[in-house]
């Protein structure tokens, strides 16, 4: 999901923004790839330049850019169930997330969380957040959508922790990708 116009940071279309000189939406399809069979990008007409930087090298399916549900579900009429879905966001995820993901999906939706403790510990926003099994858990940007049922899975991992949406997310994402490289 590649669609979002990234107001907060004020950067320009936030899949393009870049932390340590790569854009978020590059570092999640190699995150991705390795994993799945095929990547696809949902851009939204908010994200031109998302879609042009994209063209040829994934298979695009576009979306109204009313919001992210809408936008989900345009992409789902043209790709279908189940989908693993993620935003363009998260810029530490890695091959072994993903993996960790989709080992935990049996059938259905599967909405993945982490620990909104842990995201305050890093420093990064909560926008959101609810309770499950007496913690409250952020939900990450990663999931999988079926057609019933719906699971959560709690993985405590700094890739699925940072979401960047705020100049300040992208300030901790940057430092850990100093850090590891």
């Amino acid at each position: 999901m590649c669609g979002g116009r990234g107001t907060r940071l004020e950067m320009g279309e936030k899949p393009l923004v870049e932390v340590g000189r790569k854009a978020m939406v590059d570092r999640v399809i190699g995150a991705v790839s390795p994993v799945v069979g095929t990547v696809h990008a949902a851009p939204s007409p908010h994200t031109p330049e998302t879609r042009a930087h994209l063209a040829g090298r994934v298979p695009l399916v576009g979306t109204p850019g009313e919001g992210y549900v809408e936008d989900l579900t345009a992409a789902l009429a043209v790709i279908g169930r189940p989908v693993l879905t993620v935003t363009a966001d998260l810029p530490l995820l890695r091959p072994a997330d993903v993996r960790a993901a989709l080992d935990a999906y049996g059938s259905g939706s599967l909405t993945v969380g982490v620990p909104a403790e842990r995201k305050r510990e890093l420093g990064v926003s909560v926008d959101t957040s609810f309770e499950h099994e007496g913690r409250e858990i952020a939900p990450t940007g990663l999931n999988v959508v079926g057609d019933h049922g719906e699971a959560v899975r709690v993985l405590d991992r700094i890739g699925l922790a940072v979401n960047v949406n705020t100049c300040s997310d992208l300030e901790v994402a940057s430092a850990v990708i100093s850090e590891r490289f």
